[in-house]
């Protein structure tokens, strides 16, 4: 197969030449006419080399360049700018931002073929099983998890639910916390100030790839893998990022068999675009007159979605013991919607695994509250059976 070489220039008449004289020599050329479409096709298409332009008016080369080496993708993909600037500073910069090589137009097409051949001298041929890579790919069973209001049980539902799946299967399961600005697992886990969520929303759509997604997971030593938003209450502003959810969910989706997606509370832009991507959705609701009127609301409006009412599933979490709280037949008539479980009160029991930073499923396995957890888990594996 010949090899592919990605050309990013803003100037049409050297996209057209220079790709026309490396199409001769029988390379396989993409091109891009700014820097925004030329990340977008390296991650994407994944060339063998990219040939950069410095001066482009969005995005100069050297940002470019800068962008792919940050991602696992691109990281080690040869790059040789190709431009007017002949300063050595420039150079410097160019090789300082991570280019491998660096020519100043215009050149002698001999010299031109001879740096790429040099260049693609240095890479090692691909695997049958890289190339094969994105083919295999296969997308897993994705859950939603919200509630009408905060401070519900959301994240601790999330964690033990991820906990129960990989306990019952020893398959690869996601925990995501798609909440920035107002993460707590990171804390309770013992992995705080994790930058991961943030990293993937701040950058474009075109830079969320498989690969970033992947390498910002974090391994936690109950076998789960959690992508973790920020405590920092100054990064809330992040949640208007639709775009990037909807690519953030999509990767994940091909990383692990299971996907838990913490999306905190209310129904905000991000969350009316993912939950039609989940596989199935779980609404945490506790017995307060009040918090059922809200949730009745939220299901409302998740079915106003395109969402068939029949896969949302509600889970009755009561979190502490109080004679105010109202039975889970009272709740199930006064919401309207079928309760798919309830959860026992065990606070002692959730303080408890906070402290050795690990999901309650791990830590006292054959409680009452903990098999009612399994319980939510065998009910998730039995619809993914019949999916």
């Amino acid at each position: 197969m010949p090899e592919k070489i990605l050309i990013v220039d803003d100037d049409v008449d050297t996209l057209r030449l220079v790709g026309l004289m490396l199409q001769r020599q029988g390379y396989l050329i993409t091109a891009a006419s700014s820097g925004e479409q030329g990340l977008a096709k390296a991650f994407e298409e994944k060339p063998d080399i990219i040939l950069l332009d410095v001066m482009m008016p969005d995005m100069d080369g050297y940002e470019v360049s800068r962008r792919l080496r940050k991602n696992p993708a691109t990281k080690s993909t040869p790059i040789l700018m190709f431009t007017a600037k002949t300063q050595l500073d420039d150079k410097v910069t160019g090789f300082e931002s991570g280019a491998d090589d660096y020519l100043t137009k215009p050149t002698h097409p001999t010299e031109l073929q001879a740096h790429i051949r040099a260049l693609l001298s240095r890479i090692a041929p691909k695997t049958a099983e890289e190339m094969d890579t994105a083919s295999r790919e296969q997308h897993g069973w994705v859950i939603g998890m919200l509630s009408a209001r905060g401070g519900l049980g959301v994240s601790t539902l999330a964690s033990n639910l991820a906990g129960a799946l990989f306990t019952r299967t020893h398959a690869e399961v996601i925990l995501a916390e798609l909440t920035p600005g107002q993460g707590t697992l990171g804390m309770d886990l013992g992995a705080p100030s994790q930058s991961g969520l943030n990293d993937l929303l701040s950058g474009t759509t075109a830079e969320i790839t498989r690969e970033k997604v992947s390498s910002l997971l974090v391994s936690h030593s109950s076998g789960l893998k959690l992508l973790l938003a920020s405590e920092n209450p100054r990064d809330v502003h992040l949640t208007s990022k639709v775009d990037q959810y909807e690519i953030i969910v999509s990767r994940l989706s091909t990383l692990a068999r299971f996907v838990v997606l913490d999306l905190g509370s209310g129904l905000p832009a991000f969350a009316q675009k993912i939950l039609p991507l989940c596989s199935e959705q779980i609404v945490v609701i506790e017995g307060a007159l009040n918090t059922i009127a809200r949730t009745k609301l939220l299901i409302d409006e998740i079915a106003n979605l395109g969402i068939d009412r029949m896969r949302i599933n509600v889970v009755l979490n009561n979190r502490m013991r109080s004679e105010s709280q109202i039975g889970w037949t009272d709740v199930q008539q006064n919401l309207g919607h079928s309760i798919a479980a309830t959860i026992t009160p065990a606070p002692e029991m959730m303080s408890a695994s906070v402290r050795i930073h690990m999901p309650a499923v791990f830590s006292q396995p054959t409680n009452v509250t903990s098999q009612q957890l399994f319980k939510i888990a065998d009910q998730t594996l039995e619809r993914e059976k019949t999916k």
